[in-house]
């Protein structure tokens, strides 16, 4: 077998090294033609095999490996997503009659108006949800990747939200660093383009109010973003003085801390696609930074909002981002530039604290 993807590599690649690297062969050396004909014609090749080419640079060489990978199977189980969302649909509704009760004990049928405020809550935020989400699903199919349709997370209590997010699938590789920037970088702009209008119209229905100085129910912190907005709504806020925002703006507040929490460059968060595009096999190194950044942010706050994130990233997320197929072309110049954007996008939304519950 080694000898058939040599010879399917030899008029594409001269072939100057060669390592076995576990149940891959990889093969070193010039390539003869552009990296995006490289991977088209091997894995055409490669296919009948039962390959896939791999381009990587390393050591002065660019690296064809042939990796062993089973058939993408666009079998799915839609129910199970359906399913999910519906649950979520009644976390998010519980979960806003919970905030906006203070999490005081009530009756839902005998406080209507309660109920109806908590179901605009849900509703604006599973659109923000649902739109970041199909940002990735369309942008992936776009590029003909394999995806899975949206599951959702809802999060009973103490998660005070309702949900943890949505999470998608992608079945195979991105093709390479620019089309794995696309598809990252399509959800959390998607819905910051619901999220702002929502936080925008919300503060137009809200109003400043005195803060009771005995007040025990939760304070959300503002982001650098959320003060602008604020500011262009009411200018400066007295002290001793908040603003009560309508649900649909809460909703939007989520928005935003859900798509900044999305853009912390680790692993395989969208961020972390969006590091991996920029800075290739560097990209570990910006997550383990991030990691102790973020522990960083949660003693000088004195606040455990950020010490559980970097911890539930520790243990549930990783570090690891798998390469695209062709790892060799670089990102394009408009596209670093948005992926720097999209890195100073995320000190706007991030709030010091969170979340207080006082």
């Amino acid at each position: 077998m080694e000898e058939l993807l040599r010879r399917s590599v030899e008029d594409i690649l001269v072939v100057r090294e060669r390592e076995l690297r576990g149940l891959s062969v990889a093969f070193g050396g010039e390539l003869l033609v552009s990296p995006p004909r490289a991977l088209e014609r091997l894995e055409a090749r490669f296919k009948p095999f039962g390959y896939t080419p791999f381009l990587r640079e390393e050591r002065d060489n660019v690296w064809v490996q042939a990796i062993p990978l089973a058939a993408v199977t666009e079998a799915g189980t839609p129910w199970v997503n359906g399913l999910l969302f519906l649950a979520t649909c009644v976390s998010t509704v519980w979960a806003g009659a919970g905030v906006l009760s203070g999490f005081r004990t009530f009756n839902p049928f005998a406080h209507p108006a309660l109920m109806t405020a908590s179901m605009v809550f849900a509703l604006t935020l599973l659109l923000i949800l649902v739109t970041h989400e199909f940002g990735h699903y369309f942008t992936a199919r776009y590029y003909h990747a394999s995806v899975s349709l949206p599951y959702f997370i809802p999060a009973p209590p103490p998660f005070i939200f309702g949900t943890l997010g949505a999470i998608i699938k992608m079945r195979s590789p991105a093709r390479d660093r620019n089309s794995l920037f696309d598809i990252a970088v399509a959800g959390p702009l998607a819905g910051l383009a619901i999220a702002i209008p929502a936080i925008l119209v919300g503060l137009s229905w809200g109003r400043v109010v005195a803060v009771p100085p005995d007040a025990h129910e939760p304070m959300f912190g503002d982001s650098l973003l959320m003060r602008f907005l604020v500011y262009l709504t009411f200018g400066s806020i007295p002290a001793g003085m908040d603003v009560g925002v309508h649900p649909v703006g809460l909703a939007g507040w989520v928005g935003l801390f859900v798509t900044a929490l999305n853009l912390f460059p680790v692993g395989q968060l969208d961020g972390g696609r969006i590091a991996y595009a920029l800075f290739g096999i560097h990209h570990r190194k910006v997550s383990v930074a991030t990691f102790f950044a973020l522990l960083a942010l949660g003693v000088a706050t004195q606040s455990w909002n950020w010490i559980v994130w970097a911890a539930l990233l520790f243990f549930l997320v990783g570090f690891h981002h798998s390469p695209p197929l062709n790892d060799v072309t670089p990102l394009s110049a408009g596209r670093r530039v948005l992926g720097v954007g999209c890195l100073v996008l995320l000190v706007l939304l991030i709030p010091p604290v969170p979340i207080d519950i006082r």
